[in-house]
């Protein structure tokens, strides 16, 4: 048995000395070199800097040199600037509680000149010269450079040897260094930014025109081209930026970009809802890549909430979650497979404006229609989904019967399934499309069908070469958006299996709360959930598809997803699961003979489809290979 150890003798307690105090709060701000990098370029950026030059040594740890063109510091303000809790942007707590700059704390001058060997220049635009400041000695002296500031970081951590032991290699600390400013760099168009590693120019981005043209330079021309626009905008919040296509996900989250009244931040609300948005089209565990930046009002957001400032926190995360979601679900509704051909449509369809644009993307008084601009621009005038699409075929009634039947023919004893236009298979009945003036053949975005390939794939040719199609994974997301659209518009709750023995579990605090407030969403889910005790709930029915699983388990899931995001995202999502299912098992099958004109008839359905490119499972529905590509394997003109 072990005794007890005797009791301390008891401290006094007394003040922590000036030095320790700003060392304690360092290790709150400065991580690492990227840490410092990252505070004296926000300083740079608030003092209207166009030009950020940034010097290292040894991946930031023996020299951290930021240079701009900013306004400058003058004389008697250089002293003042590396004591703790100084700086001149706030002054109340109203301007705290409205900030706008990229720093405010007036921690970071005094935290990092507390670990290192800070030297700090700077010259006024009045000034007749420049005037460095030592932070080791005080000492103040005259200096030449131009107008601007410099702060010369040395020999990071030396004061405390325990922290520079967890530094790493001096390659992963100026890959660091480099995130720090390419961050900065994406939502900073204007700005120029260099970075010079032991004497050598490593990176470097000039002054941009725009943003996209400088996602371009930072991220790489390949993300412009498998990306897609994003402008969306409620009220006073708005997210602009770009969306990577489903094919530009990566294996790691480490292209994902989310500001904040410029301000880059890892919020699990905006993470969240922007990786919902992807939820039907991506495959497996990839990670979607994108820049997004949500303007908002600053006293909507609170970013004093980590010394870093790198977290913030809503006032209303839920609308702030709608935002960015329905801002990255609209961009990636328009498919590939037709251009811009259903934008309008299908946003009606969703309840957004007829244009299928946000409101700000229109101006006052502008009687243009903006989505036919946008078609006119790509030289492509796509007809409504109603229109026949060049062929006698309407829709795909064809490939869901049994047989070679019109699509006005049922089949043989052929019943419904209780709800009007659906057919025995679990698919949408045909429309009743009206005669339009077809688009010319050549025009076609997936071209005309050639041949089957295997019972599997659908050859077609268009003005880029050949097209591949998957018949059954793009079959499948055709069903699956008229599924969800059918269910959107009638607003049905899911059908429930009633348990003949309810299945009770102990429930905590936060479960029995949520199941008292969310009683309508969780019967919407076919769920009923209610109190047994104290301190535990009853699970009385569950989705009549999910009758044959475990009720508990599933019951404390469901609560745990509707404890942390708003309740319609969780409905959505188990709404979606439900029919990708059903899309699946509706969906026309491998190794089934289609006709010239039924292939055709599910091409122009895809263009006609959002989503198109992808299955509900994430898989590519089909592939382009150029000419160019095709001479290649056949080595022509070498």
């Amino acid at each position: 048995m072990i005794s007890p150890s005797p009791l301390s003798p008891r401290r006094p307690i007394r003040e922590l000395p000036d030095e320790l105090i700003s060392q304690i709060a360092a290790g709150e701000v400065i991580e690492r070199p990227a840490s410092v990098v990252r505070e004296l370029v926000d300083n740079a950026l608030d003092a209207g800097a166009r030009q950020v030059t940034v010097r290292l040594l040894a991946g930031g740890a023996r020299l951290i040199s930021v240079e701009d063109d900013g306004g400058g510091i003058p004389r008697e303000e250089l002293p003042v600037a590396l004591k703790r809790h100084a700086t001149s942007k706030i002054g109340s707590l109203h301007d705290l509680e409205s900030v706008g700059t990229m720093g405010f704390r007036g921690e970071a001058l005094a935290a990092i000149a507390s670990v290192s060997e800070l030297t700090l220049l700077s010259r006024t635009e009045d000034a007749a010269n420049a005037f460095a400041l030592d932070s080791r000695s005080g000492e103040l002296r005259p200096a030449a450079r131009a107008t601007g500031t410099t702060v010369e970081v040395k020999e990071l951590f030396f004061s405390t040897p325990a922290r520079r032991k967890f530094l790493k290699t001096d390659a992963t600390e100026l890959a660091h260094c480099l995130e720090a400013v390419r961050r900065h760099a994406l939502t900073r168009p204007e700005v120029g930014f260099a970075v010079w590693h032991e004497g050598r120019l490593v990176e470097q981005w000039r002054p941009a025109a725009s943003a996209e043209q400088r996602m371009g330079d930072v991220l790489g021309e390949d993300f412009l081209a498998q990306s897609v626009a994003v402008e969306f905008q409620a009220g006073p919040l708005q997210v602009i930026g770009r969306a990577g296509t489903p094919d530009a996900a990566r294996a790691r989250a480490d292209h994902q970009y989310a500001y904040v009244n410029g301000r880059y931040v890892r919020d699990k609300v905006i993470g969240h809802a922007a990786r919902s948005a992807y939820e039907d089209v991506l495959h497996g565990q990839r990670q979607p890549v994108y820049v997004l930046s949500l303007s908002i009002d600053p006293a909507q957001v609170d970013v004093n909430v980590h010394p870093t400032k790198i977290e913030v926190r809503f006032r209303d995360g839920r609308a702030v979650h709608q935002v960015v979601r329905h801002a990255v679900d609209q961009a990636l509704a328009a498919s590939r497979a037709g251009q811009a051909g259903s934008a309008s449509e299908t946003a009606s369809l969703r309840g957004w404006p007829a244009t299928g644009l946000p409101p700000s993307a229109s101006t006052a008084g502008d009687a243009a229609d903006p989505t036919t601009a946008r078609w006119s621009q790509t030289g492509m005038a796509f007809p409504p989904r109603e229109a026949a699409w060049g062929q006698r075929v309407q829709d795909l009634g064809l490939l869901w019967q049994p047989g070679r039947l019109t699509a006005a023919e049922p089949a043989p004893g052929e019943q419904g399934l209780g709800t009007q236009g659906w057919g025995a298979a679990g698919a949408p009945a045909p429309w009743a499309g009206g005669e339009a003036k077809p688009l010319p053949e050549g025009e076609w975005p997936l071209g005309r069908a050639l041949a089957q390939l295997q019972g599997i794939y659908i050859l077609a040719e268009n003005r880029q070469g050949l097209v591949i199609v998957d018949m059954h994974a793009a079959h499948e997301r055709i069903v699956y958006e008229k599924l969800k659209t059918q269910m959107e518009g009638a607003d049905q709750a899911l059908a429930r299996q009633d348990l003949l023995i309810p299945a009770s579990f102990a429930a905590t605090a936060q479960e029995q709360a949520t199941a008292a407030a969310c009683a309508d969403t969780l019967a919407a889910l076919g769920l009923e959930i209610t109190p047994l005790s104290a301190q535990t709930l009853a699970v009385r029915a569950v989705p009549a598809s999910l009758a044959q699983g475990d009720a508990v388990e599933l019951a404390r899931s469901v609560l745990a997803e509707l404890g942390q995001h708003e309740a319609s995202t969780v409905v959505e999502q188990a709404r979606n699961e439900l029919l990708a299912t059903m899309a699946c098992h509706g969906a026309v099958r491998a190794n089934r003979r289609l006709t010239i004109e039924e292939m055709n008839a599910l091409l122009r359905q895809m263009e006609a489809t959002e989503r198109a490119d992808q299955c509900n499972h994430g898989r590519p529905t089909w592939r382009q290979l150029s000419i160019r590509e095709l001479d290649g394997l056949f080595l022509r003109g070498r």
